[in-house]
Protein backbone atom coordinates (compact mmCIF):
# COMPACT_ATOMS: atom_id res chain seq x y z
CA UNK A 1 0.00 0.00 0.00
CA UNK A 2 1.03 3.24 -0.85
CA UNK A 3 1.70 5.77 2.10
CA UNK A 4 -1.27 7.27 3.89
CA UNK A 5 -3.82 8.91 2.11
CA UNK A 6 -7.71 8.18 0.86
CA UNK A 7 -8.72 4.83 -0.31
CA UNK A 8 -11.63 3.11 -1.61
CA UNK A 9 -13.99 0.80 1.07
CA UNK A 10 -12.97 -2.03 -1.10
CA UNK A 11 -10.00 -1.45 -1.16
CA UNK A 12 -9.68 -1.03 2.74
CA UNK A 13 -11.60 -4.64 3.36
CA UNK A 14 -9.54 -5.98 0.44
CA UNK A 15 -6.29 -4.56 2.57
CA UNK A 16 -7.28 -5.83 5.85
CA UNK A 17 -8.13 -9.40 4.67
CA UNK A 18 -4.40 -9.72 3.87
CA UNK A 19 -3.23 -8.44 7.08
CA UNK A 20 -5.42 -11.18 8.67
CA UNK A 21 -8.70 -10.14 9.19
CA UNK A 22 -12.19 -11.91 8.74
CA UNK A 23 -15.23 -10.47 7.57
CA UNK A 24 -16.86 -8.23 7.67
CA UNK A 25 -19.60 -9.18 9.29
CA UNK A 26 -22.87 -6.98 10.13
CA UNK A 27 -22.87 -4.78 12.80
CA UNK A 28 -25.96 -2.98 14.54
CA UNK A 29 -24.96 0.43 12.47
CA UNK A 30 -21.52 -0.44 10.65
CA UNK A 31 -19.94 -4.03 9.42
CA UNK A 32 -17.22 -4.70 11.12
CA UNK A 33 -14.25 -7.24 10.96
CA UNK A 34 -12.28 -9.53 13.36
CA UNK A 35 -8.56 -10.51 13.56
CA UNK A 36 -7.94 -12.78 17.02
CA UNK A 37 -9.23 -10.28 20.06
CA UNK A 38 -9.55 -7.29 17.48
CA UNK A 39 -12.72 -5.88 16.07
CA UNK A 40 -12.45 -2.85 13.71
CA UNK A 41 -15.68 -1.08 12.18
CA UNK A 42 -15.72 -0.34 8.72
CA UNK A 43 -17.44 2.33 7.63
CA UNK A 44 -20.53 2.62 5.18
CA UNK A 45 -20.32 2.55 2.06
CA UNK A 46 -20.26 6.03 0.78
CA UNK A 47 -19.65 7.50 -2.98
CA UNK A 48 -16.60 9.45 -1.20
CA UNK A 49 -13.05 7.84 -0.46
CA UNK A 50 -12.28 7.06 3.37
CA UNK A 51 -10.16 10.00 4.04
CA UNK A 52 -6.17 10.00 6.01
CA UNK A 53 -7.56 11.13 9.13
CA UNK A 54 -10.12 8.52 9.23
CA UNK A 55 -7.81 5.68 7.55
CA UNK A 56 -5.64 6.41 11.00
CA UNK A 57 -8.35 5.85 13.50
CA UNK A 58 -9.37 2.15 11.97
CA UNK A 59 -5.60 1.61 11.50
CA UNK A 60 -5.34 3.02 15.26
CA UNK A 61 -7.82 0.41 16.14
CA UNK A 62 -6.88 -2.92 14.39
CA UNK A 63 -3.30 -2.36 15.90
CA UNK A 64 -1.49 -2.11 12.73
CA UNK A 65 1.21 0.02 12.39
CA UNK A 66 2.12 2.46 9.44
CA UNK A 67 5.01 0.12 8.22
CA UNK A 68 3.17 -2.33 8.53
CA UNK A 69 0.47 -1.02 6.66
CA UNK A 70 2.94 0.55 4.36
CA UNK A 71 4.37 -2.69 3.70
CA UNK A 72 1.46 -4.08 1.59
Amino acid sequence: MPPLKPVKRRELIGFLRQLGFAGPYSGSKHQFMIRADRTVRIPNPHKADIGRDLLVKILRQAGIGRSEWEGL
